[in-house]
């Protein structure tokens, strides 16, 4: 990090334990709104400034409702904790109304033909994403004891908006999974000679509650980095989880080699799972709870995927060669 302001923002996040995801989130719409104003200290801009910048997000790129959420939740950040000046509550700026689009989802022989094209080193976490429903982030983050193989179940801990639940786990992924176990392991037993290492990361609370966590099998990530590497927040040598951009490139390089015409991400798949969940009978509910939404209305953007045109109508088009 370059600009000493930005270094500061960095480290004062890091002390408040956020998120690295949120950390670097935040640190780029900051960056971005310093130099949209032509690399004036924020601390000489307030609300104005803001309300220019956001309306500039919608008007001039066209971004996304959640995108301009985003931007302005790490305004609100910088203003609050760092410069101690809130923003106003009644800011006034143009607002995204771009609508939420149709989620991309492949058909089951696509998914399998997916899945058959994928590096092996990322098959089993590809196989998460569809089989579980999880998302990217989740999927990356799990810990070995997050996998229940008694009950078939996968627990997600502080999904998206801090929640909890529980997801099925598919029969066939269990070997594969016992593997992973043992190479974690390995990992893990060769990990614990090094005098310089300090155990997995955990969260601030946790590892003051529970001392040795940090170097128990339970605790360890289920997908591990090939490498050790310095944790930013304290400095000490930890072996993190793989890079969710190894898996996003697996799944595109699968994508192209098993020739799907689509634009396939990872959340594709935990869109193919939700899908493919109602097509067999399950209730919308239960795909709410497996999928984690809070409102059932984000749930049911995936009844539009399984109707015919609109509302179930067959066009009549259909008819007239009969």
């Amino acid at each position: 990090m370059k600009s000493p302001f930005l270094s500061m923002v960095k480290d004062e996040m890091y002390k408040r334990h956020y998120a690295k995801r949120t950390i670097e989130t935040y640190l780029t719409w900051i960056s971005s709104f310093i130099i949209f104003h032509k690399k004036r200290h924020p601390a000489q801009l307030h609300n104005l400034e803001v309300e220019l910048f956001l309306s500039h997000l919608v008007l001039e790129l066209d971004v996304a409702v959640s995108t301009q959420k985003i931007a302005l939740n790490a305004l609100s950040f910088l203003y609050a904790e760092i410069i101690d000046n809130p923003l106003s509550l009644k800011l006034n700026y143009a607002r995204s109304t771009r609508q939420q689009k149709l989620p991309v989802v492949l058909t089951q022989l696509e998914v399998r033909d997916l899945l058959n094209c994928i590096s092996a080193n990322y098959k089993l976490p590809a196989s998460l994403l569809y089989g579980s429903g999880l998302r990217l982030m989740e999927c990356i983050r799990l810990r070995v004891k997050d996998i229940d193989f008694d009950f078939k179940s996968i627990r997600i801990w502080h999904g998206k908006g801090g929640k909890h639940r529980v997801v099925t786990l598919a029969d066939s992924l269990l070997s594969d999974l016992h593997k992973q176990v043992v190479l974690v392991d390995r990992y893990l037993l060769a990990d614990s000679v090094n005098p310089a290492f300090s155990g997995v990361w955990l969260p601030n609370r946790l590892r003051i509650k529970y001392k040795s966590a940090s170097r128990e099998l339970g605790w360890q990530y289920l997908f591990p980095s090939s490498r050790l590497s310095t944790d930013p927040e304290t400095k000490k040598l930890r072996r993190h989880h793989i890079d969710e951009s190894g898996l996003q490139k697996a799944i595109r390089v699968a994508t192209k080699l098993a020739d799907i015409q689509k634009n396939v991400t990872p959340h594709t798949l935990r869109h193919s799972f939700a899908t493919h969940l109602l097509q067999s009978g399950a209730d919308i509910r239960t795909v709410q709870d497996q999928l984690g939404h809070a409102d059932l209305r984000t749930t049911q953007i995936y009844t539009h995927i399984l109707q015919r045109g609109g509302n179930s109508v067959i066009s009549p088009l259909s008819n007239l060669f009969r």
